[in-house]
């Protein structure tokens, strides 16, 4: 459903951002988020998601529970009043589940139509069906369900009824732990077997998933002795029996796991690859993306790097990904390709490196044996009296020039890009608090994390895995005290390494 705007571009897209998994968020969503200028998440929106919206502003509208932290009414006017900023923004509502399954969507959307604000619903994958499906229980089942009903047990809400369901096969009752034992006693009291099967399923879709079976007797205790709490869906139903057959997610692999349930956080730019992630997740860790830095244009625009590069022969040095992107962008403002740079020679610092340069059409002339800016240095095919140009940030360490001096090898630098601090926002950082190891992919990533330490949070005491021995160098000298260092310049490497440090094997 769209409805019109009719006097600017301000517009909603109401986002159900599924259960928790973030792979179950719809293609509509992920299109939506892309192209979003702001959005306001909530507590069951899982906040990987917003790495489908690196440059947008997000704002977190957490309502845990019974929490006052932000009333409905104001989550209302806030939509509104942020879509109407500016002279019209796009505004992505991210809502954990269905926008419309007990979300308070139709309340947002009511209010986005009372403005004359336009909208679009986005559906998205209830939890109502998709926790019971990730614990091997489906709702509907020729032989023994043909119906089944979502409930809410938020019982200030006023009672449910349950007398007008004695037909239905399968309950799922959803916001109804606190209140699980009045819940069941009321459905026993209406007319429901007590001993009907019946299961609870808390966080369902994400490696954190718990469940607790039993029947409608003896679910609710069953919840308060597995220490199951919000949120969670109970099932109530002959399908719970199929459990012991289907469940298959808390049988993979991957499931109990070192990184199982654990969550990760990659340091990373804001513009950076969610490579490492993806690898993450495959191995059931809940990840956490953490903008430590971004890249900005250089002091001067780059007018300076271009004119070194000009009057250049000799090696070009490249020593991260960053800046090959930046050197293409440089040459393409200026009305250049990669024709301007056939009188040098390239070295890249590292295979990935390496790779962003075959991705535009170019191969390296060198890589060291070693990813890292001492074995470029140390190994660059480089005579006495050669020149070296080293396109790269303000912020570059010194080691490489170093290296090439000792061998009387020419260093000239020139400013490419800029590397600055983002610092991460109130609910990532209390999210990263919790993190179970965080990794570190540069040496200016570790940096900038230890700026962060405070009264409050001391990252440079927890756990860190290490891409490479420069990066763990660096990181120790910024003051971190648990570094596993990748043994290869590779993702699974670094995943290897996240698994070494959860398991506290610091090297």
């Amino acid at each position: 459903m769209t409805q019109a705007s009719t006097s600017s571009r301000a517009f909603v897209s109401l986002i159900g951002a599924g259960p928790g998994d973030p792979g179950l968020l719809t293609l509509r969503g992920q299109h939506a988020l892309q192209n979003a200028d702001v959005v306001l998440f909530d507590y069951l929106a899982n906040p990987e998601l917003l790495r489908w919206c690196p440059d947008a502003r997000t704002i977190y509208v957490g309502k845990k529970g019974f929490s006052e932290y932000i009333t409905q009414e104001q989550i209302n006017a806030l939509i509104v009043n942020t879509a109407q900023q500016n002279g019209g923004q796009r505004v992505a509502r991210l809502k954990g589940g269905d926008v419309f399954v007990f979300g308070r969507g139709g309340e947002e959307a009511e209010a986005c139509a009372h403005a004359g604000v336009g909208f679009e619903i986005v559906p998205g994958v209830t939890s109502a069906i998709a926790a019971p499906a990730y614990a091997g229980i489906p709702v509907t089942h020729r032989d023994v369900a043909r119906s089944f009903a979502v409930l809410t047990g938020n019982t200030r809400e006023g009672g449910a009824h349950y007398e007008r369901l004695s037909g239905v096969d399968t309950l799922l009752l959803l916001m109804g732990v606190r209140n699980l034992d009045t819940i069941a006693a009321e459905l026993i009291a209406s007319g429901r077997d007590p001993q009907t099967p019946a299961a609870t399923v808390q966080w369902g879709s994400t490696h954190q998933q718990r469940v607790a079976v039993g029947t409608l007797k003896t679910i609710a205790q069953a919840v308060k002795d597995a220490g199951l709490e919000a949120p969670a869906v109970t099932v109530v139903g002959e399908v719970v029996k199929l459990r012991d057959k289907l469940r298959w997610f808390d049988n993979a692999p991957t499931f109990g796991g070192p990184l199982s349930g654990k969550t990760v956080a990659v340091t990373r730019t804001r513009d950076g690859s969610s490579a490492l992630s993806d690898v993450l997740r495959a191995r059931g860790a809940s990840v956490l993306e953490v903008p430590l830095i971004r890249f900005g244009a250089a002091s001067d625009g780059g007018g300076a790097a271009l004119r070194a590069l000009r009057d250049f022969r000799g090696w070009l040095l490249l020593t991260s990904n960053q800046a090959v992107t930046a050197l293409f962008s440089l040459l393409d403002g200026a009305e250049l390709d990669s024709r301007a740079l056939a009188h040098v020679r390239i070295a890249a610092v590292g295979p990935s490196t390496a790779r962003s340069l075959a991705e535009r059409g170019l191969r390296a002339d060198f890589v060291p044996s070693t990813p890292g800016a001492r074995h470029l240095g140390a190994e660059l095919p480089a005579s006495v009296g050669e020149a070296t140009l080293h396109l790269t940030s303000q912020l570059a360490e010194d080691e490489l020039q170093r290296a090439l001096e000792l061998r009387g090898i020419g260093y000239t630098r020139a400013e490419l890009y800029r590397t600055e601090a983002a610092a991460p926002d109130e609910n990532r950082l209390e999210r990263l608090k919790n993190a179970a190891v965080l990794t570190l992919a540069s040496g200016s990533a570790a940096r900038h994390l230890a700026k962060l330490a405070d009264a409050d949070f001391d990252p440079l005491n927890m756990p860190v895995a290490a891409m490479g021995p420069q990066t763990a160098d660096a990181a120790r000298e910024a003051g971190f005290t648990h570094v596993t260092v990748a043994e290869t310049a590779s993702l699974e490497a670094l995943a290897d390494a996240a698994e070494r440090a959860v398991r506290g094997e610091a090297e």
